[in-house]
């Protein structure tokens, strides 16, 4: 079967390369493959930035934005041929350390993690792979176009999750969000947002293109002259930055409401400075009482929130989110971002 794969740290080594097909198992969900999302990880993949094949192996399948239809289920496994499923990322460690023992992988300590289509295991960008049972998330049958994106929501799935959580260590009822970045997770933030009856609001810098309409068509303000010009109309109790931006990422910290909550998604660059006022800054975290922290990747819970959360959103509007669908063979055409993209999305199907 095709599958598209690199060679981890190598650039210029992806391509998509026959390898075995899978073979079926008592023990393992068989799934066709429908389509992948790309995003920002995948490029990073592409470029020989990092990456890890599997013991034994040269090349990698990547592909962690998954989206198949079972074509076999063991017996009790609760899967049945034809439901429309999507795999889990992240595996907890062998040892395990104490979060990975408890389900929660996504907050694995010790790093011996191993990722699907990043880490050691093998991705879903194949025309047919298998998974766990305890691994594959079931999605609504109306899901079958915009399935995909079940990983970005379970990254934001988690960071409301812990928003919740942190806030809970007193009295908390936000009324307001502002989500920095209106990529494929800053719109899928301002989703969750919206599900919660909050005041959403959306910062990013470009004025045309779907962006603006998309979070119009969640209720919220969208926002393009600056942090600082977004907060003046609205001191926001829950900032979620998914910029990585620095300037951003130090404003969000001076920019919440007393009490107010900041978590960071976005992942920095490295190799830039900018100049901090940290005596500032630190004094005001401190006298009120905000909280920052950060927040990535996923476990099951997080999963199956989110597949409520899609399941519950307007479908058109998610459809909006896919700017491109790509077939494999043209996988290239995938990974060459263009102005008013949101998500692009590989296809899987022959």
């Amino acid at each position: 079967m095709r599958a598209l794969t690199l060679q981890p740290k190598s650039k210029g080594s992806l391509a998509v390369t026959d390898v075995p097909d899978p073979e079926p198992s008592d023990d393992l969900l068989l799934v066709d493959g429908l389509a992948v999302g790309v995003c920002g990880t995948d490029k990073e993949l592409a470029a020989g930035d990092y990456g890890w094949a599997p013991p034994g192996r040269d090349r990698l399948v990547i592909g962690h934005e998954s989206l198949g239809r079972v074509r076999q289920a063991p017996q009790g496994s609760g899967f049945a041929a034809g439901d429309l499923v999507a795999g889990v990322v992240r595996r907890p460690d062998p040892v395990p350390c104490g979060a990975c023992a408890h389900g929660q992988f996504d907050m694995c300590r010790n790093g011996q993690y191993t990722e699907r289509g990043i880490k050691e295991l093998d991705g879903y960008a194949s025309e047919a792979w298998t998974v766990e049972p305890d691994y594959a998330i079931k999605l609504d049958p109306g899901l079958s176009e915009v399935g995909m994106l079940m990983e970005p929501t379970s990254v934001v799935a988690k960071a409301w999750d812990q928003v919740e959580k942190i806030g809970a260590r007193a009295w908390f009822e936000p009324t307001s969000v502002l989500v920095t970045g209106a990529g494929p997770i800053g719109l899928l933030a301002a989703l969750l947002g919206a599900q919660r009856g909050l005041d959403v609001h959306v910062l990013d810098q470009v004025t045309s293109g779907p962006k603006p309409q998309l979070v119009a068509d969640l209720g919220g303000t969208y926002h393009h002259d600056g942090l600082d010009a977004a907060t003046d109309k609205v001191k926001p109790d829950i900032i979620i930055e998914c910029t990585g931006v620095g300037q951003l990422v130090f404003g969000a910290m001076a920019a919440n409401a007393s009490y107010g909550l900041v978590c960071l998604t976005g992942i920095s660059g490295i190799g830039r400075s900018i100049s901090v006022d940290a005596g500032s800054l630190n004094r005001e975290i401190v006298l009120e009482n905000d909280a920052v922290f950060g927040s990535v990747n996923a476990n099951v819970d997080h999963w199956k929130a989110a597949a409520e959360a899609l399941g519950k959103a307007d479908t058109s509007w998610l459809q909006r989110l896919v700017s491109r669908r790509v077939p494999l063979e043209k996988f290239a055409e995938a990974f060459t971002a263009q102005e008013e993209d949101v998500k692009v999305v590989l296809t899987l199907a022959s």
